[in-house]
């Protein structure tokens, strides 16, 4: 029985370990990922032609979607961090949901790059958006996958809430993309206001270091 107990034990803690590795290596994989998204970015910025104030001018607008396009990765990034913190196994599941997220936000740096060279035009702008919305909805899938391995009744689960914020930005984004045929800067302007509303710091999360979904 002492054997049969011991055996017992160290098999729960292999799991654990298991457990524990594969968040880590999952984490550890996506923050690279992010981390060469932003670098791509960065370098795809052009160099003013000149030495003054008027020559920043035409390279301005570029900028302004590059820290559009920094601050939603490093949500994604700051989001991701506290959810994987949050869990205590990782499926296979929450691998392929985890691929499907980053995929997703590799399509960023080509998209922001899109509307550079395109001066901002309609349809550019409208798939900006629509690479934010399938982003934000893998998010969504990536969440309801760890749902499902740690237990609707689970501290995961209940951290989570309604998730109300998660529904405004894809209603956003739902609104901004076919309004971007419009008036780009209309629907630009919605997508910097869902960057706003996941600046701002969500107290039901930080003392537990439970998740945050992102938008």
């Amino acid at each position: 029985m002492r054997h049969l107990t011991i055996l017992t034990t160290s098999h729960c803690q292999g799991h654990a370990i298991i457990g524990a590795v594969s968040r880590g290596r999952l984490e550890a994989f996506s923050d690279g990922v992010i981390a060469i998204l932003i670098t791509i970015m960065v370098l795809e910025l052009r160099v003013p032609n000149g030495s003054d104030w008027a020559a920043v001018r035409p390279v301005l607008p570029v900028f302004l979607a590059y820290v559009l396009s920094f601050v939603f990765l490093g949500i994604y990034w700051n989001n991701h961090h506290h959810t994987l913190s949050a869990i205590t196994r990782v499926s296979g599941g929450v691998l392929w949901a985890n691929l499907h997220l980053l995929f997703w936000l590799s399509l960023v740096p080509f998209a922001t790059r899109w509307m550079d060279e395109a001066d901002f035009a309609s349809v550019p702008t409208a798939a900006y958006g629509v690479v934010l919305l399938f982003s934000a909805v893998a998010y969504s899938i990536l969440v309801a996958v760890l749902i499902m391995v740690e237990g609707p009744d689970s501290a995961f689960s209940k951290a989570l809430g309604r998730n109300l914020k998660s529904k405004i930005s894809l209603g956003l984004y739902v609104i901004a993309i076919p309004l971007a045929f419009a008036s780009p800067p209309f629907a630009l302007a919605l997508y910097a206001t869902v960057a706003l509303m996941w600046l701002i710091p969500d107290r039901r999360f930080e003392p537990s270091s439970s998740p945050q979904e992102s938008g």
